[in-house]
């Protein structure tokens, strides 16, 4: 597990309400993650948490049976980290 939090954004194709319900459901059983936010018009999810990005991609890839295309990264330090900074 990941001491850093990552947040992410990937962008797949969400025909229809029943994939958006799957790949959420997904995305709630998966240890690690804190948030997530679905755009279906858009064809984008961000997830946010303290996770590995390339491991959520590829499982979303074999759960959905969907390509998945990694967009954008965010990494940020744990709040350990920075708290012991400003001493």
């Amino acid at each position: 597990m990941s001491t850093k939090v990552c947040c992410m954004t990937m962008r797949m194709n969400l025909d229809c309400n029943a994939c958006c319900r799957k790949l959420r459901r997904i995305l709630l059983n998966m240890k690690g993650i804190e948030t997530h936010v679905i755009e279906k018009p858009y064809g984008r999810v961000s997830v946010c948490g303290r996770v590995r990005p390339s491991d959520v991609a590829i499982k979303v890839r074999k759960k959905m049976k969907r390509r998945v295309e990694i967009l954008e990264i965010q990494e940020f330090g744990s709040g350990d980290e920075q708290a012991d900074h400003q001493l």
